[in-house]
């Protein structure tokens, strides 16, 4: 007779465990690191204080009352999104320790974070770990080309805003004499690198560039460099407050009739305050429409939620752009299901399409495509407000 196989007592023990384990993650719905049966945990690192705390603030806010909407009325089946935010200052080293203790945590993805180079340096962590980053505040190409699997980009590239910015400069307005002043960093270059791009396709030669250290409104020396230039228009990539800086001191060294342009990732409601009347006829390239057109279904819905949510809002580019990001992340959440894992998020986005904001631009990904929209818009500052420039 063929002798059974005993299982010793230690072995027994533990096989049970295991199936009782799984067992109950299988009755409470567990799916995921960060996914329960009732709460979906994400994280955002951002600037919160310094220098770009405005980008940082403003942005978190247009997702929170996104999520906050969502969690009053039932959540993602059934589940409520927590985000949790992390001060970064817009520093790389304080990005790649906030998101490491996202890892640690068990964040279920990563959303909401602000710049290019916080975003160069978290992003090889979080590939390591296989943590989804979606909708980064930056429109740096490395994030796009090629396409890496787990980052999801919304808004406009910066290769896309500076062939808008030098469209309208030089076939529009027939300026030849452009030079860049742009932060000394991967931000910077990345969009040096799509004026670069536009001015060659054009034939033009850049007339100057000037540079800033990032955190810092040291732009004294740049103006100085403009002021030997005499440029028709300056090209900028940089947060607002040295870019307000160096837009007064270059008025004041005699560069007043120089069109000033700037890119979208400046923070322009903060822009405007900072220039006050040396704002006039500044322009800015934006990714999203003006924030306060409620003519457009998806702004109209972004003042209603935003003003349930805050006593204290004011309609802003970059807060439109966190809602929007929010609600795109809520459509992938939403159609990913029941079972709610890092597999069915990536295949869920990567499967988005048409998804309709109510802006005129609907959201469309594909495993070769992360990039969701497309559009660059120019505004000018005129009498202390943005206006549309329509040509």
């Amino acid at each position: 007779m063929k002798k059974s196989k005993r299982v010793p007592f230690v072995g027994l023990f533990a096989f049970i465990f295991t199936i009782m384990i799984e067992s109950l993650f299988l009755s409470t719905g567990f799916t995921s690191q960060g996914v329960t049966d009732n709460s979906i945990l994400l994280c955002a690192s951002n600037a919160q204080n310094g220098p770009a705390q405005f980008l940082g603030k403003e942005y978190t806010r247009g997702y929170k009352a996104v999520f906050d909407f969502i969690n009053k009325n039932g959540g993602i089946q059934g589940r409520k999104i927590s985000l949790e935010v992390l001060d970064d200052g817009y520093e790389p080293e304080k990005a790649i320790e906030n998101t490491k203790k996202f890892i640690k945590k068990g964040c279920f993805l990563l959303t909401g974070y602000v710049g290019t180079p916080t975003s160069k340096a978290a992003l090889p962590v979080a590939e390591k770990a296989g943590l989804p980053y979606f909708f980064p505040f930056t429109g740096a190409e490395f994030l796009r080309n090629p396409v890496r699997p787990l980052v999801f980009n919304l808004r406009a590239s910066y290769f896309m805003e500076t062939e808008e910015m030098i469209h309208y400069l030089a076939d529009v307005l027939g300026l030849k004499k452009i030079a860049i002043f742009y932060q000394d960093d991967s931000y910077g270059r990345a969009g040096l690198a799509g004026f670069k791009k536009a001015m060659t396709k054009r034939g033009l030669d850049i007339a100057g560039e000037a540079t800033y250290p990032r955190n810092t409104v040291a732009v004294g020396k740049a103006a100085i460099v403009m002021r030997r230039v005499k440029p028709q228009a300056v090209v900028m990539i940089g947060a607002y407050k040295p870019c307000a800086e160096f837009i007064k001191k270059a008025k004041k060294v005699g560069l007043s009739d120089t069109k000033f342009i700037n890119i979208s990732f400046v923070g322009s409601k903060a822009l405007l305050k900072e220039l006050g009347p040396a704002g006039e006829g500044v322009l800015v390239t934006q990714v999203v429409p003006l924030p306060w057109d409620d003519s457009l279904a998806g702004v109209k819905e972004y003042i209603k939620t935003m003003r349930q949510a805050y006593n204290d809002f004011e309609p802003g580019f970059v807060s439109l752009e966190g809602y929007l990001a929010a609600k795109t992340l809520v459509q992938v959440l939403e159609k990913a299901g029941k079972n709610l894992t890092k597999e069915s998020i990536l295949t869920s986005a990567n499967g988005l399409k048409d998804f309709d904001l109510g802006i005129q631009d609907k959201i469309s990904f594909s495993p070769t495509d992360h990039q969701g929209m497309e559009k660059v818009y120019l505004t000018r500052i005129k009498n202390g407000k943005f206006e549309q420039v329509n040509y």
